[in-house]
């Protein structure tokens, strides 16, 4: 990261952004061409090499990008469904090859078949009717469970928005110091996947002597499975938009940034709605409700790049630099967004805080466990009976979430993927040992993540699916430190090569680049990928002895 470059896309703020000049210069035929780089460098006084080099890093700007026309997902609940080699078949009778390309994830994990069209996603039966998706401009409904156990907080009905609303006026009435003692409180941490404690994000930003700060929400839900955030941004936006409402009160910062995958565009659509509602009723802006509390949003539509999920790359994509993971310290709330003391909360996180300040931070303490307070959304895959959306107490048994709440699964599955790419390999017969908390998948070798859920089907290879898990770190990582960025790519070629050749991974030398991973990759991508493979090599060590030599 270039502190330099960070002050030069600084200059023009966040309403003339590089990064979204670039996604504009790349609308007409999906890349920017090298005449828009040479304007925008010149524009922002930043090298041409740098501007290429982002251009060349993101999924919907590479030159590979040309003339794309229709996407087909390629995340892990699609694959292991095997649904998506019948969407592309249907798809080339209306698109040549080189108009047909490939999203991860588009969050329709429920009931998969999912490809993205006229700048719409579609799912489940949509792919039977795609000759009038592309002739007529057809726009689907999708419909999937949302469902709870125990409080619920994040898919209660908040009711009107004059009475909702009424949280945030209340906040206003009180001293900063008030509310931040509430958020310490409760316990909350954050559920993006680190758990790391919200209020001493806020506390630490807020203790930043700087006239300008920033609250920025991380709604770049790239693990494949994960669509709990996508829920909250469709179906109950305000709740993230409050947070962040008083999470700026809170640090003093006045202006908020939505950061969107651009794989979710009705989610894109329904938060700038939102904002909007807001503006109407004068509860953003200057001297908010004579309050002398100033907050504004800027909705950032992402260009497809997982790494930006890390809080740091996002940083620099926001600033138009190449998604690099940053060197900490300084961490973000000291030196963040522009240089400028920055809070990143994940969306789901950001949701929790009007219910913490409505009913005080003792009473989301009470809800769950004394070290992961609160709920937590699950995301599961249609591999279940009854897939969708469930919120439930932290600590409830993972079997109540599988077979109350789920239904149980539709066919045989072997192992489930909990958090993402880099959550834990938890095979079936270990469900009943885990609670929806983060210390019981911590003691029992997991990651509970962003609790999205991926079904490995007993009759999918877990070889191949390794190779997958492999494969998508090698295509997502942001090149910075070499032990991701080689071995990642290593750990693919010998899992596709044992499958496909007469060859059999050295046991050792594949532990020993799982170690190097983790312990010199600069963020949790490289680090967290060995997570799963070891749980495999572990759990599975008859189905995987064919390609290994022990």
């Amino acid at each position: 990261m270039s502190k330099n470059l960070s002050e030069l896309s600084g200059r023009k703020g966040l309403q003339e952004n590089l990064f979204e000049e670039l996604g504009i210069a790349a609308r007409a035929t999906g890349t920017p061409d090298q005449a828009d780089i040479e304007k925008l460098s010149t524009e922002f006084l930043i090298g041409t090499a740098n501007v290429y080099g982002s251009v060349t890093f993101y999924d919907f700007l590479k030159p590979d990008n040309k003339g794309k026309k229709v996407y087909v997902c390629n995340g892990s609940a699609c694959m292991t469904a095997g649904t998506q080699e019948d969407v592309k078949d249907k798809l080339s009778q209306f698109y040549s090859p080189d108009e047909i390309g490939e999203m991860c994830c588009l969050g329709r994990c429920h009931e998969n078949s999912s490809f993205h069209a006229n700048g719409s996603n579609f799912s489940g039966n949509d792919i039977d009717h795609v000759e009038k998706i592309i002739s007529d401009g057809l726009v689907t409904k999708e419909k999937y469970n949302v469902g709870s156990s125990g409080t619920p907080i994040l898919t209660a009905d908040y009711g009107t928005l004059e009475n909702y609303y009424d949280i945030f006026r209340a906040c206003l009435h009180r001293s900063a110091e008030e509310l931040l003692s509430e958020l310490g409180d409760s316990g909350v941490r954050g559920r993006g996947g680190a758990g790391f404690s919200m209020a001493f994000k806020l506390d630490s930003c807020r203790n930043q002597k700087d006239a300008t700060k920033f609250i920025v929400c991380n709604a770049d839900e790239g693990d494949p499975g994960a669509f709990s955030d996508r829920y909250i941004m469709e179906q109950r936006p305000h709740s993230l938009l409050m947070g962040m409402m008083i999470a700026g009160y809170i640090t003093g910062a006045s202006t908020g940034v939505v950061y969107i995958r651009g794989e979710y565009p009705e989610s894109v659509d329904i938060i700038n709605d939102a904002v909007d509602f807001l503006r109407k009723e004068n509860l953003i802006g200057k001297n908010i409700l004579d309050s002398g509390f100033d907050f504004d949003f800027k909705v950032i539509e992402a260009l497809g790049a997982y790494i930006c999920g890390e809080e740091t790359a996002l940083l620099s994509s926001i600033e138009g630099q190449r998604p690099e993971v940053r060197v900490r310290p300084p961490y973000p709330t000291q030196k963040g967004l522009f240089n400028k003391p920055t809070v990143v909360n994940n969306v789901e996180t950001l949701a929790n805080l009007p219910f913490i300040m409505k009913h005080g931070g003792k009473a989301f303490a009470a809800i769950g466990t004394p070290k992961s307070t609160g709920t937590k959304l699950i995301s599961l895959d249609g591999f279940f009976k009854h897939s969708g959306i469930y919120e439930v107490d932290m600590g409830t048994p993972l079997k109540e979430v599988v077979d109350d709440l789920g239904g149980g699964f539709r066919v045989p599955v072997k192992a489930i993927h909990i958090g993402g790419p880099l959550g834990g390999l938890v095979p079936v017969t270990e469900i009943e040992k885990l609670t929806v908390d983060f210390d019981s998948f911590a003691k029992e070798g997991f990651l509970l993540g962003h609790a999205s859920v991926v079904c490995i089907p007993e009759d999918y290879p877990l070889v191949k699916y390794l190779e997958h898990l492999f494969a998508f770190t090698a295509h997502e990582s942001c090149g910075k430190c070499f032990p991701c960025r080689l071995g990642s790519t290593r750990g693919a070629e010998m899992l596709a090569k044992a499958q496909n050749e007469d060859y059999k991974i050295d046991e050792k030398l594949m532990v020993d680049l799982l170690e190097t991973l983790e312990t010199g990759s600069l963020c949790a991508l490289g680090g967290g990928v060995p997570l799963p493979i070891k749980n495999a090599m572990h759990y599975f060590k008859t189905e995987l002895a064919p390609y290994f030599n022990s």
